[in-house]
């Protein structure tokens, strides 16, 4: 168990990680990028850019936030039949079901307050809900190896989880999001 909470050896542990991160991020501008003109006309799915990065991001952080208070208390147990563990994946995914349809009719209702819909809310919202459970899945996937791996490095899961867990995010909210639209638009 990491016990070092200098800023040196927080530094040391998170430096690497943000500097690969950044790297990361530049593949979900260089991916949102390619798609500028599909966002340009249907300036719902545009709204929804920024807030199904965001809430990707936010669900993953708050089981990682969850996992990290585990690993701290000596409770955290990575077995499949850990009931704790298979509760809070079920948790973030079940909020993410009952969030993004919500996240969805949200980003169809302001473009048509300023009068830019070109979408059913329907479509908006089947777009919306589709990728935000499967990226709640792949958060929980990215959150659990993350954690994994920094129990495994003997590093502290609070300095290092939460960077890596909401900058994947990030770029698999684009993608998934780019996705569900290729597939339902």
């Amino acid at each position: 168990m990491a016990t070092d909470w200098s800023v040196r050896a927080i530094t040391r542990a998170t430096l690497p990680v943000l500097v690969g991160l950044t790297l990361v991020e530049l593949g979900s501008g260089l991916v949102l990028g390619s798609f500028e003109r599909r966002l340009l006309a249907s300036p719902s799915l545009l709204v929804l850019v920024p807030v199904t990065i965001g809430t990707a991001g936010n669900l993953g952080s708050i089981l990682a936030s969850r996992l990290s208070t585990a690993f701290h208390l000596g409770t955290l147990s990575f077995s499949p039949a850990d009931d704790e563990l298979a509760g809070n994946a079920v948790a973030t995914v079940a909020l993410a079901a009952t969030l993004f349809p919500v996240v969805g009719l949200g980003a169809w209702t302001l473009a048509s307050f300023v009068g830019t819909t070109t979408l059913a809310p329907t479509t908006v919202v089947v777009v919306a809900s589709s990728a935000g459970v499967v990226l709640a899945v792949l958060a929980v996937a990215v959150t659990l190896a993350a954690t994994y791996v920094a129990y495994r490095l003997s590093l502290d899961p609070d300095d290092v989880v939460i960077p890596v867990v909401t900058n994947v995010c990030d770029v698999l909210g684009v993608v998934v999001l780019f996705a569900a639209v290729l597939v339902f638009t």
